[in-house]
């Protein structure tokens, strides 16, 4: 059986994963592994959330980007990849840049998880307003651009993220709701030197956010040790 393994290390706590519904926003670099572990785990419900298409610009990072699927909308390859791997997942694929006006895609539905996993301020903000508002539980990825270093990678409060551009700017922004302030991220503390104007990446340091991401929650759902 395909999670017969994960069965040995989470017991009875499998069926909780398979209830889990997890909506990430942003499927590429990062969001495309954090969909990858959480339908390698079972899980049974997965709403992703990306207005993007395959650029060949992806193909050093992404896990969906091929030349096969260059131009194709991200959500739907993400979509055909997760069901090939759990065909009993139920993935509900919306391709839509998610903006004010978007908030809908959050309503009648049980979310227990959101990972952010966009690059966009506005967007980054905007859900994790409506995830605190809701009281949905979220984890957000920050800045996985320009860096080297997986052991710089670590878990934070929003608040007490430090080295991290895309982090400050949210700090700053999010100051006024405390709560805000007080949700987990994904951040690195690698000190960035380049000073190009587009940013320069690789093929490990966005899978390894991915993954933290995912370990966080299935962590979180068997009952590990969280302390951030």
């Amino acid at each position: 059986m395909e999670f017969e393994r994960l069965k040995i290390l989470v017991k009875d706590k499998f069926q909780d994963l398979e209830n889990l519904c997890v909506l990430i926003l942003g499927v590429g670099g990062v969001g495309g592994y954090v969909a990858e572990g959480l339908a390698r785990s079972g899980v049974k419900k997965i709403i992703i959330v990306d207005g993007d298409v395959v650029d060949v610009t992806n193909i050093n990072r992404q896990i969906i980007a091929l030349h096969s699927t260059i131009g194709k909308k991200k959500v739907e390859v993400l979509k055909e990849r997760i069901l090939d791997i759990n065909p009993e997942c139920e993935v509900i694929a919306y391709p839509i840049f998610f903006k004010e006006g978007c908030e809908y895609i959050l309503d009648n539905k049980k979310i227990d998880y959101i990972v952010d996993c966009c690059d966009t301020i506005k967007s980054k903000e905007l859900i994790i307003r409506e995830a605190v508002k809701r009281d949905i539980k979220i984890i957000s990825s920050m800045g996985a651009g320009f860096k080297f270093l997986p052991n710089k990678i670590m878990y934070a409060k929003l608040k007490n993220t430090d080295y991290d551009k895309l982090a400050k700017v949210l700090r700053h922004n999010l100051r006024d709701n405390k709560k805000c302030l007080e949700i987990p991220v994904v951040y690195s503390k690698e000190v960035i030197r380049h000073t190009d104007k587009e940013i320069g990446s690789n093929s490990f340091i966005p899978s390894i956010f991915g993954m933290y991401l995912v370990s966080f929650i299935i962590r979180d759902v068997i009952g590990g040790n969280h302390e951030i």
